[in-house]
């Protein structure tokens, strides 16, 4: 441990950039291409995803050892992404990230992604993690002490981290809740459609993918677990071809509702990734991911993440929005997923309408 004059305790001290020159390497380009061609918002979301939650992991770590010089950091969630606007395949990439909020044993690193000339705002996301000690087996989340938050920006930023935390709350809240009257006879509606002998349209049961893989040690980070962002990029990449089964043009990414990691992965998991469908609404694209995991030496299968929702927006090469097809849920399950999917994409609809959406379309 340091000496107490040693210390970093406030935000501004606790910050790491990275550069990804994508102005410079053809081969950089090329390993983040979506496809071999020239348009917007080609790029690997994906791959962004794993490179902030390394950032943030570090950027936690640089906190967590100087108290606990053992003790491991982990990620337990992403919280609400919002694309701004599209990156530039052709400019270099920019991630800042700051540690903004310290609590009893959580803390949240947030990341900006930014482009240069002119500067273009492309995301910022919200980590949680969780510092843990203990034998691989039985680790521990330890208590840490907390940031001192000087500046009014500080202040500002530790505010709204933990309004995020509260809103995470609501929203499971609001999730269990029972449906309400015009929820209730949009679903009754739904339904009754299918009862009809010229019924034709889209079944929710009918959009799913799914992957199994296993988990070799190349993957694992300083932990010998995981990564978690190599979770997250696997997750949204079947979610974007998931999206593909309905989508008419190209599903672009508008936003990430909140990822959370309940266990960790280790060497020799099999994990089982499943995306459906879950909600279309004029060109939104909704899609939950779950993963499960079994160990090397287990048979049964067990939850690793609760819902992973991404919201996509189908768009042509000159990212115009296009309509696609409404879904239809057949099954009590399909109803509240449908459910939750259209209440988040109305929470986040104001964030959406400011960022890589096209204003006009939302109203």
């Amino acid at each position: 441990m340091n000496t107490e004059t040693e210390l970093l305790k406030s935000p501004s001290e606790l910050s790491l950039t990275k550069v990804i020159p994508l102005s410079k390497s053809p081969t950089l380009r090329n390993n983040f291409m979506v496809i071999d061609g020239d348009m917007k918002a080609n790029i690997r979301f994906g791959l962004l995803l794993e490179i902030m939650d390394t950032l943030a992991a570090d950027t936690a770590r640089m906190y967590v050892h100087q108290f606990y010089e053992d003790a491991v950091v982990v990620t337990a969630a992403i919280d609400n992404v919002v694309m701004r606007n599209a990156a530039d395949i052709h400019k270099d990439l920019f991630f800042e990230s700051r540690l903004n909020y310290v609590g009893k044993t959580s803390m949240e690193v947030g990341i900006r992604i930014e482009q240069q000339n002119p500067t273009i705002h492309i995301a910022t996301c919200y980590f949680t993690l969780v510092a843990r000690r203990g034998p691989i087996d039985n680790r521990v989340s330890v208590e840490l002490e907390p940031l001192e938050y000087k500046g009014e920006t500080e202040k500002r930023r530790y505010k709204k981290a933990v309004e995020r935390k509260e809103n995470y709350f609501k929203e499971r809240n609001m999730d269990n809740e029972m449906p309400s009257k015009d929820e209730y006879e949009h679903l009754r509606e739904m339904h009754h459609a299918q009862e009809s002998p010229e019924f034709n349209g889209v079944l929710a049961s009918n959009l799913v993918m799914e992957s199994w893989e296993r988990m070799f040690p190349a993957y694992k980070n300083p932990n010998h677990t995981i990564f978690g962002g190599y979770l997250a990029r696997r997750s949204y990449e079947l979610s974007a071809m998931c999206a593909e089964l309905i989508a008419t043009k190209r599903p672009v990414i508008a936003a990430v509702n909140r990822m959370n990691f309940i266990n960790p992965v280790r060497i020799g998991d099999k994990l089982l990734f499943k995306s459906h469908i879950v909600y279309t609404n004029s060109a939104f694209i909704c899609v939950e991911t779950v993963i499960n995991r079994i160990g090397r030496h287990e048979k049964k299968i067990s939850n690793l993440s609760d819902s992973c929702l991404f919201t996509f927006l189908n768009v042509d090469d000159d990212m115009q929005p296009h309509d696609v097809e409404k879904i239809y849920p057949t099954t009590y399950f399909e109803d509240e997923k449908y459910l939750q999917a259209q209440r988040s994409l109305t929470s986040i609809m104001p964030a959406i309408k400011n960022g890589i959406l096209n204003k006009d379309i939302a109203d």
